[in-house]
């Protein structure tokens, strides 16, 4: 069966940066920062593992097309 990494992609990037820009505006609308230092680590937690393994899935697929 073949991965969708397109949504993977879109996914990793909401992950990383969509949660966190969001909750810039949440704090800009509140006038609590807090939110954005909590959500920046919850982005990044979620976000990265999610690009790396995305970026690794990418790597393998393209390994195996070319041969």
């Amino acid at each position: 069966m073949r991965e969708n990494l397109r949504f993977a992609w879109i996914a990793s990037w909401f992950a990383l940066v969509g949660q966190f820009v969001f909750f810039i505006c949440v704090a800009l609308l509140t006038g609590e920062w807090h939110y954005v230092m909590w959500s920046f680590l919850v982005s990044m937690m979620a976000g990265v593992p999610s690009m790396i393994s995305t970026w690794q899935a990418q790597k393998k697929r393209n390994t195996l097309t070319k041969e």
